[in-house]
């Protein structure tokens, strides 16, 4: 069976990347685009857009245009454009979401669950196999290694991007929580700067660098007084987190309604 996407923020770096790794499989077609309203892709092919030709696939600028016919809608677009996205996508039959945006604030993620009673949803920080791998030791460390091992999290991503910490150090952060059996808000500490004084016990720390083209960096350490531990990921291009996506809708077009995780895509 080939299941039909629909995707929103096309004309984006990951909007186009996920075009291109749809464009080259047999199980996936895409039958829908979104752009917001104005946008200078507004009614262009989505193949043209790419570089790989016309595709017969125009860029909407409604969700109700873009999602027609569609099984799965894939959103890496922005925190405003995707709750209204999910909001409107179960009445107007769409099977199942994949939610890879970031920033999102409370209200985009109440959205996010009240949609995942009435469709599938697959929500992450990060769509990459080896994160979500990562994420899984992560938690098996923090479990196994007490308070007196501080963690810190670092990331770095290109200039261009608008939140910080990501979502992917957000994520690998609730996954150490999660292993300590806490949650991030209780065990993530404030930004440094100035005279901080010495670090709490059993605190997650975060660091975030912002520069040039960087796809995207994220180290995990886990510091005691006598050794260090690391957990490295590197991309070296966003078609990982693309080809994730994929693979995420496929999963996720034949679940019940419900809130899902690429964990459970990878059935980690």
């Amino acid at each position: 069976m080939t299941v039909r996407l629909a995707i929103a923020g096309v004309a984006g770096r990951m909007g186009q990347a996920l075009v291109h790794a749809a464009d080259a499989r047999t199980d996936v077609k895409i039958t829908g685009a979104a752009e917001r309203a104005g946008a200078a892709a507004g009614g262009h092919d989505i193949g043209v857009l790419a570089g790989l030709g016309a595709r017969g696939v125009m860029v909407a600028d409604t969700v109700a245009a873009a999602a027609a016919g569609a099984d799965v809608w894939i959103d890496f677009s922005t925190p405003d454009a995707t709750t209204a996205a999910v909001a409107a996508l179960p009445a107007l039959g769409v099977r199942a979401a994949v939610i890879g945006t970031t920033g999102l604030d409370a209200a985009a993620e109440a959205a996010i669950a009240a949609a995942a009673t009435r469709m599938a949803i697959v929500q992450s920080g990060n769509f990459s196999v080896g994160v979500t791998v990562l994420a899984a030791l992560v938690r098996q460390a923090a479990a196994r290694l007490g308070p007196a091992w501080d963690i810190e999290i670092v990331e770095s991503h290109h200039r261009r991007k608008v939140d910080a910490p990501s979502g992917t150090a957000l994520m690998l952060g609730e996954a150490a929580a999660a292993g300590r059996g806490r949650t991030l808000r209780d065990l993530r500490l404030e930004p440094r700067e100035g005279v901080t004084g010495s670090r709490p016990d059993g605190g997650i720390g975060f660091a975030v660098v912002r520069g040039g083209g960087i796809v995207g960096e994220h180290e995990v350490i886990f510091a005691a007084e006598t050794e260090t531990l690391r957990f490295t990921h590197q991309a070296a291009d966003r078609t990982i987190f693309a080809h994730g996506a994929i693979e995420a809708a496929l999963w996720a077009a034949g679940q019940k309604p419900g809130l899902y995780a690429m964990q459970d895509v990878l059935g980690l």
